[in-house]
């Protein structure tokens, strides 16, 4: 089923991402932090990293949480990320594209599918930031 939210046609994926994220909010002491904004628009998206190893060896996405001020997809694709993430090495966690998100949250509108490309930018932030800090 689609639901029309203020003329723009999204699944129920994206709004129950909408309605209830997961991994919301602040991290204190994060590993990593990467903030993205899209001044046209203005969302503005803030993913923190908690790193650890897993057995191993690999550097893994121990914990992930995010800050987001936008639009339904904005917080959508916010929560997505996160538990596409989660528990992923740095490596695999860097191959997960827009389109993965998109998919994973049945589709966007053509007008929101950059939500998902912030994202994954703020993702790659919060990475690299945390691999500057090593």
């Amino acid at each position: 089923m689609i639901f029309d939210f203020k003329y723009i046609m999204y699944t129920r994926q994206v709004i129950e991402h909408f309605r209830k994220p997961s991994n919301m909010g602040k991290m204190s002491d994060p590993d990593g932090v990467g903030e993205v904004g899209n001044p046209i628009c203005g969302d503005l998206m803030k993913i923190y990293l908690a790193v650890g190893k897993n057995k191993k060896g690999q550097e893994i996405i121990k914990d992930i949480k995010f800050e987001t001020l936008g639009c339904v997809a904005a917080i959508a694709t916010s929560s997505m990320i996160t538990e596409l993430a989660k528990g992923q090495t740095l490596e695999e966690a860097l191959k997960i594209k827009f389109s993965d998100v998109e998919k994973s949250l049945g589709s966007l509108p053509p007008v929101k599918k950059h939500c998902a490309d912030l994202a994954v930018r703020a993702l790659r932030v919060a990475i690299e930031n945390y691999r500057r800090k090593k």
